[in-house]
């Protein structure tokens, strides 16, 4: 996903932390200060990993004077690279790290409406596993979605690509390598000759096996209630199942709607820069 977020140059190592630090009570709330305003934000205890790195961040002031770094409208805006602190004008950012990563906590209540907070990270090619980063984090402003948007979603992140990999798992099983050659022969001869009658033939073959395979296994759909969430409030679901959600924004979202509607130079920098302090409130 996100441009800026996955080209992070991180370690990966399992996430430690101060001995010294003693996680607050649950439901914590931090308060993020800027120029523009504040923005207060729940941290979710569904995700204590993230919730505590976070309250640790913030405890040794890791974030404090650091930037959003990286803005766009009706997406997101991102922060917390220790790089940013003492950045020039015009520097690209998003590389900066704390050494260590963060496992992932999917849970599947908790998703990209407006105002989630999140973590950001390297990408799959690199991160398999999608380990969040230890320090940068960025906040959905996202956009309504309609019903049927969410239905071409669904089909092109979840549908196509599981019923793909069922393709590709049939097509290159030993025991179909009779099937496979007359596939590729057809294709060539779609291609060549613009003929389709044999490469119909084949999918006829194939598809209905797709279909049956694809059947048996449960796959990500929206709740009603995301679904309610993305076509009336907004998000970005398109993250969904990618980026560990943490928290999310209970006060001064109008900050981040004005924060994400920054002039920015190419790399989405905001042209005037956007710093922060955090501290943990009650």
């Amino acid at each position: 996903m996100l441009r800026r977020i996955s080209p992070l140059v991180l370690l990966s190592l399992t996430v430690v932390l101060f001995t010294s630090y003693v996680a607050p009570d649950k439901h914590s709330k931090v308060l993020i200060h800027t120029d523009f305003g504040d923005i207060k934000i729940v941290l979710y205890d569904e995700t204590p990993k993230h919730r505590d790195n976070f309250l640790k961040l913030i405890a040794n002031k890791t974030i404090d004077s650091t930037l959003f770094h990286r803005v766009i409208k009706n997406f997101m805006i991102q922060g917390g690279d220790p790089d940013s602190k003492k950045a020039k004008k015009g520097q690209m950012l998003g590389n900066g790290d704390l050494g260590y990563t963060i496992p992932a906590e999917f849970h599947p209540n908790l998703y990209h409406k407006r105002g989630a907070l999140a973590a950001a990270r390297q990408g799959d090619e690199v991160n398999p596993n999608k380990e969040s980063s230890g320090c940068q984090f960025y906040i959905v402003e996202g956009t309504v979605y309609t019903d049927s948007s969410l239905d071409v979603l669904i089909q092109q992140r979840i549908e196509y690509p599981a019923k793909q990999k069922i393709f590709d798992a049939y097509i290159n099983n030993p025991a179909n390598a009779a099937f496979k050659a007359g596939f590729i022969r057809a294709q060539q001869r779609a291609q060549q000759l613009r003929l389709q009658d044999s490469l119909i033939y084949y999918s006829n073959i194939v598809n209905p096996i797709i279909e049956a395979e694809y059947a048996k296994t449960p796959h990500r759909v929206f709740t009603p209630e995301q679904r309610k969430t993305y076509t009336t409030f907004g998000g970005t679901p398109t993250l969904d199942g990618g980026y560990t959600v943490f928290g999310e924004v209970v006060d001064g979202m109008e900050v981040v709607d004005v924060i994400a509607s920054q002039p920015r130079d190419k790399n989405d920098r905001p042209l005037r820069d956007v710093k922060m302090t955090i501290k943990v409130i009650k």
